[in-house]
């Protein structure tokens, strides 16, 4: 059987990055989240116990990772290692939305700085 998610429709989650974060699938080998940063949001730098990929869907923002930062666009595909601290912004006038690929999924939390 075909199971599909439309990330519209799916949940919002409270997160203590108080931005809007879709969680579109979950198993213990892969987590997938859907977030749209609005303008002048970010999220807060945080570290993740497992590797995380970002796929950027939509617009343009600013990903750090450790030391390093880069603007990324439409169809970017950035590597982010566990236990790296990290964070995206949007600093644009339009949304920026994303894909978060972690791999395993994650057994513990995600720890903020």
């Amino acid at each position: 059987m075909i199971s599909t998610v439309d990330y519209r429709a799916a949940e919002r989650k409270e997160t203590p990055h108080g931005v809007d974060v879709r969680h579109l699938f979950d198993s213990e080998h892969l987590q997938v989240v859907e977030i749209c940063l609005m303008p002048q949001e970010s999220l807060r730098k945080h570290i993740t116990p497992v590797d995380v990929c970002f796929y950027v869907l939509e617009g343009v923002g600013v990903v750090e990772i450790g030391d390093e930062t880069a603007v990324v666009s439409a169809d970017t595909l950035v590597e982010s290692p566990k236990g790296i601290p990290h964070r995206l912004r949007n600093e644009g006038a339009s949304p920026f939305r994303f894909l978060v690929l972690k791999t395993p999924g994650p057994t513990s939390q995600t720890r903020l700085l």
